[in-house]
């Protein structure tokens, strides 16, 4: 992306200048996933002091806006970060307005509150795509109704829409569009081909009408769109070719080649050490896969999820420093997946099962909160560490709402463990792992799926899932209707989140465990046959009574 910006704000008539003005131009990385931020701030002077207000709103947006997480949408991440912001104003007694504009790729987000306005200016057409929050009545329209400070609960205007080239985004404090108008503000944009000459000739413009309000203007021009996805934008900024086969042995970039743990059409993993001795594990692109169509930028996007997502719950990736091939590195943990130790011990003990449960509920909620949904969780994708606790490897079809573009004509995923919306075409939803989650754990438990393997090319019908009880009697009552609501074709009978699945486990946990409701036939089998003996008996005399008075 390639943009022009100019500004330009005058006190006027007031001694102090209360508007405030900020652009915020990252490193082409973090731009790819954040965007560039341009922002007006008119701070109201009715309050304590609308000048504090208006800097230190565009101060803690610019400075919290880029740390939140980059796997976080921008409507997410601003509608956070505002909440907070209008608390610590409503506190404090100050009041401003506010208008940020967020351009990535191809697209651009408004977040509105007052009476700012934003224009959108494209081949000598104005368009205003903003509304101000003021009263309507003819004696009250300088009254906001809607700021930054004023409510405990701010509402925020949101916008999304497609750039184009050689268009401008205006954005003008009420000392400007309240004197010049619509109108006169299209005209000037007409007339002045150069930004830094438009923006002043707005605000200049304003006084000599007659404002007596502070004027600010902020224009930015697209001279040239992003890329429509993260991937893409990864690929360009850094075009690697990818490693040959390596061999036992060898040395490459720094790393020394032990063995070869997998070749499979999707990638390539070795185990390497590193100059200490230590080992890793590097993950790379087969040769048959170098010129597919999007297989480098997946490669790149999801060492870029895996590094956004650090905790104890996912691999832990080197820093790699110059590197000149298409691969990177993770932490090798002792351990083994979960389909090995099934492959090696079958169903788990119910006690161990119950903290993996936890572990991996616990872990799927932490990359949901990082707006990352997995969309392969299966027992060969979680390690079982040997030290205790799980971590989630392979994030090779992970996906992230806003930042992901899936142009897979196929469902992607393995069907045993993907939710039955998603055969039907849903948008990936955290809902996708956590019904996958589900299956892992009934398929660890029971050593069979809920609702029988599932081909790849079969179109599965979803009914009721088959209790966990018919394999495993000494599952409780209550993990066995936890999991029965966990996994049902309907997503919205399910547990809404992780956290929401974690609060019912847990409270299903100190239930104790006599209280399941146990058959009588399963309870008291010899009074059951007993007494249906008995009962024959009598229907049979019956009978023949009946029989011998004909």
């Amino acid at each position: 992306m390639q943009l022009r910006v100019a500004e330009f704000s005058a006190t006027g008539p007031r001694a102090e200048n209360q508007d405030a003005i900020r652009v915020v131009t990252p490193a082409p990385a973090l731009a790819a996933s954040k965007g560039y931020l341009f922002a007006l701030a008119d701070g109201v002077s009715q309050c304590a002091d609308g000048g504090l207000a208006s800097r230190a709103t565009l101060q803690a947006l610019a400075m919290d806006y880029y740390a939140t997480p980059e796997t976080w949408s921008v409507v997410q991440a601003l509608d956070r970060l505002l909440l907070a912001q209008n608390r610590w104003l409503l506190a404090n007694g100050l009041l401003t307005t506010l208008s940020a504009l967020i351009l990535r790729g191809r697209r651009f987000t408004l977040a509105h509150v007052g009476d700012c306005r934003v224009y959108r200016w494209h081949a000598g057409l104005l368009q205003r795509i903003s509304q101000d929050h003021v009263w309507e009545q003819p004696d009250m329209q300088h009254v906001l109704k809607r700021a930054l400070g004023l409510d405990q609960y701010v509402v925020m205007d949101y916008r999304d829409g497609e750039l184009r080239i050689g268009e401008r985004l205006l954005l003008v404090s009420d000392g400007v569009w309240a004197t010049l108008g619509d109108d006169r503000i299209g005209s000037i944009l007409n007339e002045q081909a150069d930004l830094d000459t438009a923006v002043r000739t707005l605000v200049n413009a304003a006084h000599l009408s007659g404002s007596a309000d502070n004027a600010s203007a902020l224009m930015i021009q697209v001279d040239q769109l992003g890329s429509d996805s993260l991937g893409e934008t990864l690929l360009q900024l850094q075009q690697w070719p990818a490693p040959p086969f390596l061999k036992a042995g060898q040395m490459f970039e720094g790393w020394q080649v032990e063995t070869r743990l997998s070749d499979s059409r999707q990638s390539l993993l070795y185990r390497v050490r590193d100059s200490q001795q230590r080992p890793w594990l590097l993950k790379t692109l087969p040769p048959s896969r170098v010129d597919e169509a999007g297989a480098a930028e997946a490669l790149l996007l999801e060492e870029w999820f895996v590094r956004r997502v650090a905790g104890r719950f996912f691999p832990e990736l080197h820093p790699l420093g110059q590197r000149q091939h298409l691969y990177y590195v993770m932490r090798e943990y002792a351990g083994h997946t979960l389909a090995d130790s099934f492959d090696q011990e079958g169903p788990m003990a119910l006690s161990p099962w119950l903290n993996l449960a936890r572990e991996l509920i616990a872990a799927v909620g932490l990359l949901h909160r990082r707006n990352i949904i997995h969309r392969d969780i299966k027992p060969e994708n979680v390690l079982l560490e040997e030290a205790g606790g799980v971590r989630i490897l392979d994030f090779g079809l992970a996906y992230s709402p806003g930042l992901s573009v899936d142009q897979a004509s196929d469902v992607p995923g393995t069907p045993s463990f993907m939710a039955p919306e998603a055969f039907e075409g849903a948008e990936p939803s955290p809902g996708f792992d956590l019904y996958a989650a589900s299956v892992t754990l009934y398929f660890l438990l029971t050593g069979h799926y809920p609702y029988g393997e599932v081909e790849p090319f079969q179109r599965r019908r979803f009914g009721n899932p088959l209790p966990a009880s018919r394999y495993r009697p000494d599952v409780p009552e209550w993990l066995d209707q936890h999991l029965q609501r966990a996994l049902q074709a309907d997503p919205l009978k399910r547990f809404e989140t992780a956290e929401h699945w974690l609060v019912h486990f847990k409270q299903g946990e100190l239930t104790p465990r006599n209280q399941r409701t146990t058959p009588l036939l399963e309870r008291e089998p010899l009074k059951v046959w007993r007494a249906v003996a008995l009962i024959s008996l009598m229907i049979n005399l019956v009978l023949w009574v009946l029989l011998f008075k004909r």
